[in-house]
């Protein structure tokens, strides 16, 4: 029964049944979306596209996440709960196929010379495996390793830090503040050269301009924290009703069609979930039951690890070398097709015990990577839609291995909890993973999993209320153990905690508007220290003559991104030279202006508190050192040029933030008259719902679940459920979006509690054979 949003209410005799309708239903709606995906993560695109496909398809064939589904697949039993959705999700999926007129394939087919492919279990072990990549490969993992090449280990140490310098965690504290711990940071140092050759190779593998061909996850330029998430808990006793609150708002790629589908699934006396999946997968990923509601934020983890491997040949190598042996390395040859079967290339991807290798340089580099062990995420997922209390449902969950997830969970008991979900490695000696290690030696391997008794978790704080926002998950002085270092800056968690803090009868309503607070810890932080040291200089006399009026702007701003703003624009541009003038020794020699990476926001504060710091000299004026206050009044002068240049007067429109910022959904081929270009949205870097760069990643998903005796839910996605571009449900979500707003989600109990009123079609499927319970 499809109510009055286009949510399908799947209503089924049995578990496998609902299943194969979930898969019918979203085929039906987002068909090409679920081809397109799982090509991409498989290294088949080729075979729609031809041989321009053949960079993006190389990365997840040479990262091993081909063969990793293969094993995964093999690996299920296949009486297990997650084998058993995965096939039912197929079938159901290829009736729809099977039945499909030839006016019902999606245009994107037609544009391309394509027809559907049936779909098969392993394509959803494929999607998930790719969901990994986005959420826990990049560049960003060998950020110390790249550093280290230009300004030696001790500074990179100390720029990319395991423990970061502004401390409010996941895990409670029992502090009612975030706290600095800022230490100085070490001077540039010699270069390392070894250290070039891990940061060449975390390079990501495809070559040439970005594809306009189709939507990859993370293919899009990250900005900020924009790929992040958001969630949050309150306690009954700090809640309007009494009641237990969630919100649930994840941070990915922005596109069309949305990368969730909204449903709900109803099998009497066993299963009643609502929530979001995505197309693809079996079941709902994020969403409640009568009885609870749950959301994840990446966990930020480090479970990729790079190996220095010998080799017998470094063109053509057979055998690396371990423990003073040789063993004999898996060959694995690689074959893209074209749109008529032919071969338009092919690879050899080699594999030690740790994993693929790729050659960089007279090197050659392994690697150790979680999402490429053998794993059943669906099992978990199916589970814990049967749970009924918080603890039940991280029981079901066990069975969930990567990519690591902070789980937030808040039950109708009360009770409201957070885990980190997932295994996480540990290692030898420093436990760091962000090196290259030597991998002649099994020494050097992973010694094992961390326990459950020390993964990041709590269950009802005394504070009542929880929090994560891809922060670091645990307080260093509580656990100062490694499990990452490259967690996204605090700001985002200051700012909820805050809020929070700060009201002690939070009711609904509260929780929506604080999904879009334009508020922003980072700007609070910032703009007193801009202003600070514009004073100074003024002060000392015979300052730039720029200066006083740039300082004036921005005292006008009140540090929110509102779509009205006139002040967020210089601020942003401040920052930008503050970054490009501090950090300019990560820029290598011949490099242009472009840093081999950029040291989290956090650092950054943490280095405001030593004004004479070498990091603040400037490398392009020889002779002349300059202190924090010079960079500092520099950086705000040249934001009001570049403000000015780029969008005039500052009481003109073109410093309005509306103007300046804005979200743009792409289309998974980007096709402009398919896609949702320059949307205004309230929120800019670091706030709650961020926004920068081009504004292709933000909030996916917003949803509020209270947990009353009778649940109530709202949510809503940039998008639509249709993924036909001339359907009124392709987009239909995004004004409620823009606005901040949520939709009242309607969930019956039965068929007939939705009426005629909310109803807007009924789809009966009948069996064709009687399905196992």
């Amino acid at each position: 029964v499809y109510d009055d949003r286009a949510v399908p209410h799947i209503f089924a005799a049995t578990e496998g049944d609902a299943v194969r309708a979930l898969g019918y239903v979203v085929a039906r709606d987002r068909l090409f979306q679920m081809e397109l995906q799982t090509r991409a993560a498989s290294g088949r695109l080729t075979e729609i596209a031809g041989a321009r496909a053949v960079a993006l398809d190389r990365e997840p064939r040479q990262l091993g996440m081909t063969r990793a589904a293969e094993q995964k697949l093999a690996a299920l039993d296949p009486a297990s709960r997650g084998a058993r959705a995965i096939a039912a999700y197929a079938d159901g999926v290829n009736a729809y196929i099977d039945e499909m007129r030839s006016q019902d394939v999606p245009i994107e087919y037609r544009l391309l010379g394509a027809r559907p492919e049936r779909w098969r279990p392993i394509d959803t072990i494929h999607l998930l495996n790719r969901m990994g990549w986005t959420l826990a490969y990049g560049e960003a993992d060998l950020q110390r390793v790249a550093t280290s090449a230009l300004v030696g280990h001790a500074a990179a140490d100390a720029l990319f830090p395991a423990h970061m310098p502004i401390q409010e965690p996941i895990q409670p504290n029992g502090q009612r503040a975030p706290r600095f711990d800022a230490d100085p940071i070490p001077p540039p140092g010699a270069p390392d050269s070894d250290a070039a050759i891990v940061a060449r190779a975390a390079a990501p593998v495809r070559s040439g301009p970005p594809s306009t061909l189709a939507w990859t996850p993370g293919e899009l330029a990250r900005a900020g924290d924009a790929l992040g998430s958001n969630n949050w808990a309150v306690a009954p006793a700090r809640s309007a009703s009494g009641h237990a609150l969630l919100a649930g708002d994840p941070h990915l790629d922005l596109t069309l069609p949305s990368i969730w589908y909204e449903a709900h699934l109803v099998v009497p006396g066993k299963l009643d979930v609502y929530g979001v999946t995505i197309p693809g997968a079996p079941g709902i990923i994020i969403g409640f039951n009568r009885d609870l509601a749950w959301t994840f934020t990446n966990s930020e983890a480090d479970f990729l690890d790079f190996y220095a491997e010998t080799v017998d040949d470094t063109l053509h190598p057979t055998k690396y070398r371990l423990d003073g042996a040789w063993r004999p390395l898996e060959r694995r040859v690689e074959t893209y097709r074209g749109k008529r079967g032919e071969v338009v290339a092919t690879d050899t991807v080699y594999y030690t015990h740790r994993g693929p290798m790729r050659r960089e340089g007279k090197r050659w580099l392994s690697m150790r990577w979680t999402v490429l062990d053998p794993s059943d995420e669906i099992e978990g997922f199916a589970g814990a839609s049967h749970a009924r209390t918080a603890e039940e449902w991280y029981t079901a969950m066990a069975a969930y291995s990567a990519p690591p997830q902070n789980m937030l969970v808040a039950d109708r008991g009360g009770t409201i909890a957070i885990r980190t979900v997932g295994k996480f490695p540990l290692r030898p000696d420093d436990g760091r993973g962000d090196e290259i290690r030597d991998g002649s030696r099994s020494a050097n391997d992973w010694t094992g999993w961390r326990p459950a008794s020390r993964v990041p978790n709590a269950t009802n704080p005394a504070q009542g209320f929880l929090a994560s926002a891809n922060q670091q998950p645990i307080d260093p002085r509580v656990d100062p153990s490694y499990m990452g270092a490259r967690w996204a800056d605090p700001w985002r968690a200051i700012r909820i905690n805050s809020l929070l803090r700060a009201d002690s009868a939070v009711t609904p309503d509260a929780m929506r508007r604080f999904q879009t607070d334009p508020g922003s810890a980072r700007a609070d932080l910032f703009v007193p220290a801009f202003l600070a040291a514009a004073k100074r200089r003024i002060a000392r006399g015979g300052p730039p003559t720029m200066l006083p009026e740039a300082a004036r702007l921005l005292a006008q701003w009140d540090r929110r991104y509102t779509p009205d703003d006139r002040r967020a624009v210089l601020f942003e541009a401040a920052m930008r030279e503050l970054a490009n003038r501090t950090w300019d020794e990560l820029v290598p020699p011949g490099g242009g202006t472009r840093r081999v990476a950029t040291p989290p926001g956090a650092v950054l504060a943490e280095l405001l508190s030593d004004s004479t710091s070498a990091w603040w000299d400037d490398r392009s004026t020889p002779g002349v050192r300059e202190t924090r206050d010079d960079i500092l009044a520099l950086s705000l002068i040249l934001g009001l040029v570049d403000a000015e240049r780029e969008h005039g007067s500052p009481d003109g429109d073109g410093w309005l933030w509306r103007n300046v910022q804005h979200a743009n959904i792409h289309h998974l081929l980007r096709l402009p008259s398919f896609s949702r270009l320059n949307l205004p949205v309230q929120g800019g870097p670091s706030t709650l719902s961020p926004s920068a760069g081009e504004g292709t990643q933000g909030p996916s998903w917003r949803m509020v679940v209270e947990l009353g005796p009778e649940l109530r839910a709202w949510a809503t996605y940039p998008g639509g459920q249709s993924g036909n571009p001339a359907s009124p449900r392709y987009a239909d979500r995004l004004p409620l979006w823009l606005a901040g707003r949520l939709d009242s989600l309607r969930v019956p109990h039965d068929e007939r509690e939705l009426g005629p009123a909310h109803t807007s079609a009924v789809l009966t499927l009948t069996p064709a054979t009687r399905s196992a319970p």
